[in-house]
């Protein structure tokens, strides 16, 4: 175990921000994590658990108390099933399991952060989440002093949640196992629309498992999703709004704002979100707010290649990004009277 006092934080993020820790504990092991975990609960300290830092926006004062930086190595493939230890670095884990022949998760591939932090976000992209194919989540349970198995059943996933985003500070995630899908070399069937014309088939049809992976690289790419130190548009921590999900008479009135605004002509985006409900996208309303690819003058702003990328061009603070988030939803939520929330976790800041 590794420990150092007054500890930047702004390096393990993909934001670049963020002030210092009072204490920093690298872990290696899950019998490390454990301990740290453990150790601050005892001594009551606030504790902050950090994996691969792509979906945490942390205060410019930073954190006081100990931040626990889960360094876990770990990755096994025993027939279709896949556990794989929280540190591993997600994007690695995909590419294996796709040299592997096996299909799930081949359309998460660039996703940048830990393998750990998938299930807590229910990650997903391009028609896959993870819960799709997530079986069990070994964890640390901090409120019973043990180490849990939770089946995915359990794990309460839903769009962009799960029980232990609704419950942050009782589990500490160790590894994750997922039962994958032995295709003969071939994908999940293509479940979203962009990848299936990307790729030149139908929804519903099967490529070969590689072709998928590359294919969504490519477009995440474009989008400024895939992490590059020289690239500002990727000093960001992906997507930091959720699509809205709006009842069906809140969706009513926001289609009446949008034909108000934008003209009768025009129809938003709609997709089924269970019963009585209906999704949006975020990334329509910011450009059709008036937020634009680029937008912005000072040190933190909107992507150039993605409207729903929120970015730190160099020299940024977490309070420059936060006066840029509060200002889009202000203007959606003015435009169109839907209230955007932030998918990144706040660590002593909100919007």
């Amino acid at each position: 175990m590794h420990v150092l006092h007054d500890a930047p934080l702004a390096p393990l993020t993909t934001f670049r921000l963020g002030g210092p820790a009072t204490r920093l504990v690298t872990a290696v092991t899950d019998a490390e994590v454990i301990d740290a975990v453990r150790e601050a609960d005892d001594n009551g300290t606030p504790l902050l658990v950090i994996g691969g830092g792509s979906n945490l926006v942390i205060g410019d004062k930073g954190f006081d108390g100990t931040a626990l930086r889960i360094a876990t190595r770990g990755l096994e493939l025993r027939g279709t099933t896949l556990e794989v230890a929280a540190g591993e670095v997600w994007s690695d884990a995909v590419a294996r399991t796709v040299e592997a022949g096996l299909a799930g998760i081949e359309c998460l591939a660039g996703i940048p952060g830990s393998a750990g932090a998938t299930p807590i976000q229910n990650v997903g992209a391009y028609g896959q989440e993870v819960s799709a194919t997530i079986t069990e989540v070994v964890a640390y349970d901090r409120r019973a002093g043990e180490t849990v198995v939770l089946s995915g059943e359990e794990c309460g996933f839903s769009y962009r949640h799960s029980r232990f985003k609704a419950d942050p500070e009782r589990y500490v995630v160790l590894r994750v196992r997922f039962g994958l899908e032995d295709a003969d070399g071939l994908s999940a069937p293509v479940k979203y629309a962009e990848t299936a014309r990307a790729l030149g088939v139908g929804v519903g049809d099967r490529v070969p498992l590689a072709e998928a992976r590359a294919t969504v690289l490519r477009l995440r790419a474009g989008k400024g999703m895939v992490l590059d130190p020289e690239d500002h548009d990727t000093w960001s921590a992906g997507s930091f709004f959720t699509n809205p999900i709006l009842t069906e008479e809140e969706f009513a009135a926001f289609h009446a704002r949008v034909r108000e605004r934008l003209g009768d002509d025009v129809e938003p985006p709609a997709y089924p979100a269970g019963e009585g409900h209906r999704k949006t996208s975020a990334a329509w309303l910011i450009d059709r707010a008036g937020f634009t690819k680029g937008y912005g003058t000072g040190p933190a702003r909107i992507s150039t290649k993605h409207t729903l990328a929120l970015t730190n061009r160099g020299e940024a603070t977490t309070e420059d990004l936060l006066a840029l988030a509060r200002e889009v939803v202000a203007g959606v939520r003015e435009a169109f009277g839907v209230t955007l929330v932030n998918e990144p976790v706040t660590v002593g800041v909100s919007l």
